[in-house]
């Protein structure tokens, strides 16, 4: 064997005991990636019935008046004012359940056939909103105004909302159900393919839903139904288990 010859020999074992080396440094290196996102991501959820303890009614009285008759306006507004209150206290609602906004003035305008307006009067509009525990006793009073209205008020109910104070804590109760439900998923999907679920890696919140019992009008941003008294609070919550 002439030395040319050798020395292929030679870089030929070389490159081949590299190549052997190079596959056992690759394959362990696969393996031990495998192993690190040895893991299972899943979702859980929970849902929980809740009633409300909070009711927000929301409504307005006005007066309508000539282009000179700001003064008179201001002084019917504060009498129908008195006597809405009076009617409140009647039924047990007390000043500091309700709170009574600054009154706002509308101009009122004739707009002409040939171009421009005149000013031919104002809107004059005070709102009032009552908070209160006492659901049954609020909605009744809101869906039936005519008392104020044969008192002399033009009144009108704005909006009637229902609120469950205690979100915060049905929070982080329904939290803690969805974490368990996610890993029931977990531990079911790992049994069908011979794995056990170890130890939470990470956990993300998302966001909470409260609607009308059975809906399906879902927000990705969140949604807080003011509609009904009865309310569906539910959580979802997205969780990593490590396998073993």
């Amino acid at each position: 064997m002439n030395i040319n010859n050798k020395g292929l020999w030679i870089f030929a074992a070389i490159a081949g005991i590299a190549l052997i080396v190079t596959g056992f440094l690759v394959t362990n290196a696969i393996y031990k990636i495998k192993s690190s996102e040895n893991s299972i991501a899943v979702t859980g959820s929970a849902k929980k019935n809740v009633t409300s303890d909070l009711v927000k009614w929301t409504g307005s009285f006005s007066r309508n008046i000539d282009v000179n008759g700001l003064k008179e306006g201001y002084a019917s507004m504060k009498k129908d004012l008195t006597t809405l209150q009076a009617y409140l206290k009647t039924n047990g609602i007390t000043d500091d359940t309700y709170t009574v906004s600054p009154v706002s003035v509308e101009s009122l305008y004739n707009y002409k056939q040939e171009g421009g307006s005149q000013l031919v009067g104002y809107v004059l509009r005070q709102n009032i909103i009552v908070q209160s525990a006492d659901l049954q006793k609020i909605t009744k009073l809101a869906q039936d105004v005519t008392p104020i209205i044969n008192q002399g008020l033009i009144f009108s109910t704005q909006s009637l909302e229902y609120f469950y104070t205690k979100l915060p804590e049905a929070r982080v109760e329904l939290l803690a159900e969805a974490t368990k439900d996610a890993k029931n998923r977990a531990e079911k999907i790992a049994q069908s393919t011979g794995s056990k679920v170890a130890s939470l890696r990470s956990a993300s919140a998302g966001v909470i839903q409260v609607l009308q019992p059975n809906s399906t009008d879902v927000s990705d941003s969140g949604a807080y139904d003011t509609s009904t008294i009865e309310k569906e609070i539910t959580a979802v919550i997205r969780v990593s288990f490590s396998l073993k």
